[in-house]
């Protein structure tokens, strides 16, 4: 697959098909996920019991209580853990990472939502390959 234009479209849907497949990872423990706003892109999977956990891609995973967020509006959480494993973790291991005894409070910081040709964004389009491969 060809790599979208930053800022378009989808580019900005890149981290979509990523987040789709933490969900489907995480199973029967999510009641629903979406992408969020840009500059770091993001997304949020709710989880049951009132937790939620929010990806962008500067710092990888986060967990915490959900306290408010819905499409195309920043999700909050309160009791953040960060997750660390990296900034794209297979979506296999967010699953350990979030059962695990990993991260702590401290936000990593992997890269820069500026760095627009450090091959992040062909890491990313490796999900979007597959999801659109699996319809």
């Amino acid at each position: 697959m060809k790599l979208p234009e930053p800022y378009s479209v989808d580019w900005l849907e890149l981290p979509a098909a990523y987040a789709r497949r933490v969900a489907e990872a995480l199973g029967p423990r999510v009641v629903a996920w979406w992408d969020d706003p840009f500059d770091p892109r993001d997304a949020t999977v709710r989880l049951g019991g009132g937790w939620a956990l929010v990806w962008d891609e500067e710092s990888g995973w986060r967990h915490g209580r959900f306290l408010s967020g819905v499409k195309g509006v920043r999700t909050e959480l309160a009791e953040v853990r960060y997750l660390g494993g990296g900034v794209l973790p297979a979506p296999g291991r967010v699953e350990e990472l979030l059962d695990g005894p990993f991260g702590g409070p401290v936000r990593p910081v992997y890269r820069s939502y500026r760095d627009l040709a450090d091959g992040f964004d062909a890491a990313l389009i490796t999900y979007a390959g597959v999801a659109a491969g699996s319809r």
